[in-house]
């Protein structure tokens, strides 16, 4: 089988050299997102394995079917990035991937920890060798309660991850887990939302979870709420946190995720002017760290991604209707 593979970024390389012999398949590559501009690429092609950069919505969806095109493969486990219904609707199937969700989970830890520790503060004062302590002051996990919104893989390995530390843990999901029933205690959502010191989004952006963070569920938090996003930037409305940390409302805030990050997450900015004015001037808070979309960024995910990325078209080419497939 011959496959396109688009926004192929060089850490992707030496695996898709691996997985294409292993598989037996011929790929033809590009850095670019796709585009209705490439007819040539796509010649002979069955299957497009793609990232989530950019939005593919009818008029690419169409301009795949036209050239040949049959299975479509997203190379991450978020797929709102792509119009599921329309590609049904003209017979293209789709699939994501899931890959461990350990990296994730413990970059959820370590952002917790760092919001904290005041550790953005302490790393700027050592840079100018200002070594006080006024203002630095922690505070311990064992004396918070976590609540984690979303029992999914990820959110299942944050609550393992969080054992050790001795605080007590909520949960919420529309779904409830009996292995997560174990180890936390399931709860509503107004009582995650009251009860939380520190709260984590691990939910699939869907339009009932859209904006799940903004103003009327801040005002049923704890004052000084610690909120972490790893997930995806949609689920916490941008004015929403800004409004939280210039009133206080919010303690601190870890995200690795933002809303409005397209175009900006994952691409050089030193010369240029960030587009995005909320995410640029929510950045600057001594109590806000703010990462590069990468907590799922590790050798063994990107392997994964690759991997099941490619067989996950395999799959669809041999009827096979996998757990991967949408």
């Amino acid at each position: 089988m011959k496959i396109c593979v688009y926004n192929l970024r060089s850490d992707e390389k030496k695996y898709f050299r691996i997985w294409k012999k292993k598989l037996t398949l011929e790929l033809i590559s590009s850095a670019e997102d796709p585009s209705v501009n490439d007819a040539e690429l796509l010649k002979v092609c069955e299957g497009v394995s793609i990232l989530g950069q950019i939005y593919i919505g009818k008029e690419l969806l169409d301009f795949w079917k036209a050239n040949g095109i049959r299975y479509v493969s997203t190379r991450t486990i978020g797929y709102d990035h792509i119009d599921l219904a329309y590609a049904k609707q003209i017979g293209l199937r789709v699939c994501n991937v899931h890959y461990s969700p350990n990296g994730v989970a413990d970059f959820t830890i370590m952002l917790m920890l760092m919001c904290l520790r005041n550790y953005k503060q302490a790393l700027w004062r050592g840079q100018v060798n200002d070594f006080s302590l006024f203002g630095l002051q922690g505070r311990e996990m064992k004396s918070m309660t976590v609540g984690v919104l979303g029992t999914g893989n990820i959110g299942r390995a944050v609550i393992q991850n969080l054992q050790g530390f001795g605080c007590k843990i909520l949960a919420y999901d529309v779904y409830e887990n009996d292995w997560v029933k174990e180890h936390a205690t399931y709860v509503s959502l107004d009582e995650i939302l009251a009860q939380s010191d520190i709260l984590t989004l691990h939910l699939p952006l869907l339009d009932s979870t859209k904006h799940i963070i903004n103003d009327e569920s801040l005002k049923k938090m704890k004052d000084g709420v610690v909120l972490i996003n790893c997930a995806r930037g949609e689920l916490a409305d941008v004015r929403a946190l800004v409004h939280g940390i210039e009133s206080t409302k919010i303690g601190a805030l870890g995200l690795d995720v933002v809303e409005g990050e397209e175009g900006i997450a994952h691409v050089d900015h030193r010369i240029d002017i960030i587009s995005n004015e909320k995410m640029a001037y929510l950045r600057q808070f001594r109590n806000v760290v703010m990462t590069q979309h990468m907590a799922f960024y590790t050798e063994e995910a990107v392997e994964d991604m690759v991997h099941l990325g490619l067989s996950g078209i395999l799959d669809m080419a041999a009827h096979e209707k996998g757990a991967s497939e949408l």
